[in-house]
C-alpha cells in the first residue's frame, strides 16, 4: 500500500520524531511505501529518506506563544487546518491510506465540517492518550463521525476503552516501544563498570519536580559509586530559566553532570544506551491515561526504571521492570532510590527478563501491525 503521513506539527526534536520514524521504517518493512504531506513552511528534524509533498498553508507554532497571541495562533491553526483537510481530500488518488499521526479532539471536530470526512480511503488518526476532560469531547467528535465508514480513529493506550465507552470507529492499541535504530552492535551492549549510572532525561518541565529530586539525590546513602545523569530540552522560556537555576545550584555537587540540550538520532540513543537506569518521578495525573514515551524508551532500550506509582500503572502491575514509589512522597522517594540503586546487581536479572518480555509485547513491528490491521478492517 502507498501509506500518507500528514504531519503538521514542527518540533525541534523529542519522542514525536522518533515516532514518525517508527512509522516509516516499521510500514516499510511491512512492504508499504510511505509519503509525507506536510504543510509548505514545515521543516523536519530528521531525514527519514521519503518523498514529500508540500501543501498550502503553514504550520503554526504554540511555542512562546501566550494570551491573546495563543487565541489568534489558535484561530490560524483552525484556518489552515480546513485548507490542509479539503487539499487531501483532492489529493486522495495519490495514496491508498493516510495517517494524522499525533491528532486530537480540535482534528475530529474540524474534519466534521470538510469534505475530507467523505475520504473513500481509510483516515486513521492517532491519538496519544485521552483524559477525563478530553473523553466527552473527543467522543461526540467521534460519534458525528460514525456515518462515515472510512474515518477512524487509532487511542493509544493500555485500557480497553474510553472511561467505559467506546464506539465503532475507535480502536485501542498498544504504544510501541522506542529503539536504538542507529547503534552499532558494540553501541548497543557499554560496558559495565563500577559507578551506576542514573539517567533522568526527556523535555524538561517544572511538573517534574526536579529539585525534590535531586535533593532525595545527594542525601543519599549508598553502599555503591552512582552517577545522576541530568538531560533536558527546554520549550518555553520560563522551564530554560528555571532549568538553568538548578544547574547552577546543584552542579557542584559530586556525582551530578547535566545536559541542557536536545538530542536526537544517534546522540540520543547513545545518550539513552550509556546509563545503567532511568529515573522517572514524574507526578501529572496526565501519566494515568497518556503512555510515557520516557517509560516505552527504558523498555526499548531494556533499561530498569525508578518511577512514580501513577506513571503507566498497567505496565508495573505486569512486568517487574524496576520499582516504584509513591507519587509525591519524598521520604518513599529516598527509600526506593537507596535500595534500587544498592539491590541493583541482584535485581537486574528479574528487570532484565521483564524489560524483554515487555519489548516484544510492545515492540514497534506490533504497533504497525495493528495500524495495518485498522487500515485493512481486519
Amino acid at each position: 500500500m502507498r501509506i500518507a503521513i500528514f504531519e503538521n506539527v514542527m518540533t525541534a526534536g523529542g519522542h514525536e520524531v522518533d515516532f514518525n520514524r517508527i512509522l516509516v521504517e516499521e510500514f516499510r518493512a511491512l512492504g508499504h511505501e510511505v509519503i509525507f504531506y506536510v504543510p509548505e513552511n514545515f521543516k523536519f528534524q530528521l531525514d527519514y529518506q521519503t518523498p514529500v509533498v508540500k501543501i498550502r498553508g503553514n504550520s503554526i507554532s504554540y511555542t512562546n506563544t501566550r494570551g491573546i497571541h495563543k487565541i489568534i495562533a489558535t484561530i490560524k491553526r483552525e484556518i489552515n487546518r480546513q485548507r490542509w483537510y479539503s487539499q487531501l481530500f483532492y489529493l486522495q488518488k495519490q495514496f491508498d491510506a493516510l495517517i494524522i499521526p499525533t491528532a486530537t479532539y480540535r482534528y475530529l471536530r474540524a474534519l466534521n465540517h470538510n469534505a475530507l470526512k467523505k475520504i473513500s480511503v481509510p483516515l486513521i488518526f492517532i491519538l496519544h492518550g485521552i483524559n477525563p476532560t478530553e473523553a466527552p469531547k473527543f467522543l461526540n467528535a467521534a460519534e458525528k463521525l460514525l456515518p462515515n465508514k472510512n474515518v477512524k480513529m487509532a487511542v493509544i493506550s493500555l485500557a480497553d476503552d474510553i472511561f467505559g465507552r467506546t464506539l465503532k470507529n475507535i480502536n485501542m492499541i498498544y504504544p510501541p516501544t522506542y529503539i536504538p535504530r542507529d547503534l552499532t552492535d558494540a553501541e548497543k551492549n557499554p560496558p559495565r563498570n563500577d559507578i551506576l549510572t542514573v539517567g533522568f532525561f526527556g523535555q524538561y518541565r517544572r511538573e517534574k519536580k526536579l529539585r525534590d529530586l535531586l535533593d532525595v539525590f545527594v542525601n543519599g546513602k549508598y553502599n555503591r559509586k552512582v552517577q545522576l545523569i541530568v538531560q533536558g530540552s527546554t520549550m518555553h522560556n520560563e522551564d530554560a530559566e528555571d532549568f538553568e537555576k538548578i544547574i547552577s545550584k546543584y552542579k557542584n555537587f559530586d556525582g551530578l553532570k547535566f545536559m541542557h540540550k536536545g538530542l536526537i538520532g544517534a546522540d540520543w540513543q547513545r545518550a539513552i544506551m550509556n546509563v545503567d537506569a532511568l529515573l522517572m518521578p514524574y507526578s501529572a495525573p496526565r501519566y494515568l491515561y497518556h503512555v510515557s514515551a520516557m517509560l516505552f524508551t527504558a523498555i526499548g532500550f531494556g533499561k530498569p526504571v525508578i518511577a512514580g506509582d501513577n506513571l503507566n500503572p498497567e505496565i508495573f502491575a505486569t512486568y517487574k521492570i524496576g520499582e516504584t514509589f509513591e507519587s509525591g512522597d519524598l521520604n518513599d522517594l529516598a527509600n526506593v532510590l537507596e535500595n534500587f540503586i544498592n539491590n541493583f546487581d541482584n535485581s537486574f536479572e528479574t528487570y532484565e527478563r521483564n524489560l524483554r518480555e515487555a519489548g516484544e509485547v510492545f515492540s514497534p513491528n506490533n504497533f504497525a501491525k495493528q495500524l495495518e490491521d485498522i487500515i485493512l478492517n481486519k
